[in-house]
């Protein structure tokens, strides 16, 4: 199906095994085009958690962020990275620097973050030789399918990340906070709820509990809205958490998360919360010049493995302080 018509008539192909789609024919003004069906894709992003756009064309890195600036207004700028970006413009990044072999597992950006985009926006420049699809599962139907007492236990305490910064793995503090100077970092954690302590070595250690489960901001409907499974030791390749440990220690991986009263997340949790996941994981191949928009609260998003080259580019949009994050106590110098 091709559409060329107003955005009152725009409609998604619908499939229950991949996101919608909805196929146009490639406009002369991109950036108009985007402008005049602004209301019209937004809806369908609202209804459906995403949507994908077929036949735009998106190639250059200005046409993109003009484009993204059209569909979600300021763009945000990225603050407690976990993994390092290219920058491709004001606010406009590359996809997260990660090995292709390994998959990135579903989660929803900056979950961890007092104040998280509502809206991710992704388009790709070059899709990949095989795989690499930016898959997608409905964060309410995952909430659903998950055994009532650990999402009990999970609402109770909420969740607990933990995370060693360093200069060899993740993202370092400059590309995580902006900057490396001390004070500026302390002041930062102090007023995001975030715990925090020097090491020895000068380096830096931090927690932060948040919540697990939430509330659609425009729905108000319960989400299962974290990043619990993704950020675990239990994600990682066997490999990469063995050589890890080996490295850093227990307590000195780059990342990992807990139960919110501190107690240990089991493999077997783990390897339960991905295939919740993966039940509902809904994926589309990338084609050259697609756009996708990503309700990020009510829809995780994930990375598949890929060969050849992959250029994504993302951007952050409609930031928005969630009401649950607010009872977590202040940041401290532990």
């Amino acid at each position: 199906m091709s559409f060329s018509s107003p955005a009152s008539v725009l409609e998604a192909e619908l499939r229950p095994d991949r996101p919608p789609v909805l196929h146009v024919e490639t406009p002369v003004d991109t950036v108009g085009w985007a402008a005049e069906h602004r209301e019209a894709l937004r809806a369908q992003v609202t209804g459906h958690g995403a949507l994908l756009v077929r036949g735009l064309g998106l190639r250059e890195p200005d046409r993109i962020a003009a484009v993204f600036a059209e569909l979600g207004g300021p763009l945000m700028a990225e603050r407690e990275a976990f993994a390092p970006r290219e920058s491709h413009g004001p606010r406009l990044y590359s996809s997260t620097a990660w090995p292709a072999n390994q998959p990135m597992c579903m989660h929803h950006e900056l979950s961890y973050a007092l104040e998280v985009p509502g809206l991710m926006l992704f388009a790709c420049p070059v899709p990949p030789a095989e795989g690499g699809a930016t898959a997608v599962a409905d964060a309410e139907a995952v909430l659903k399918a998950l055994p009532a007492g650990l999402t009990e236990r999970f609402e109770r305490e909420g969740w607990l990340l933990t995370r060693s910064y360093n200069d060899e793995i993740g993202a370092s503090l400059a590309e995580s906070f902006g900057t490396d100077d001390r004070e500026t970092v302390e002041n930062y954690c102090r007023a995001h709820a975030i715990d925090f302590a020097w090491q020895p070595d000068g380096s830096l250690r931090t927690r932060q509990r948040r919540a697990a489960v939430v509330r659609h901001p425009v729905t108000g409907r319960r989400c299962w809205f974290n990043q619990i499974a993704f950020l675990n030791e239990w994600t990682l390749a066997p490999e990469v958490r063995e050589y890890l440990v080996d490295e850093y220690g227990e307590d000195g991986l780059p990342f990992n998360t807990r139960f919110g009263d501190g107690g240990p997340i089991g493999e077997d949790v783990v390897h339960l919360l991905n295939a919740a996941y993966e039940e509902h994981t809904r994926r589309e191949p990338w084609q050259a010049g697609d756009l996708m928009l990503v309700d990020n609260i009510r829809t995780a998003h994930s990375r598949e493995a890929f060969t050849g080259d992959r250029q994504v580019l993302v951007a952050l949009a409609e930031p928005q302080r969630l009401a649950e994050y607010g009872p977590s106590p202040k940041g401290s110098r532990r």
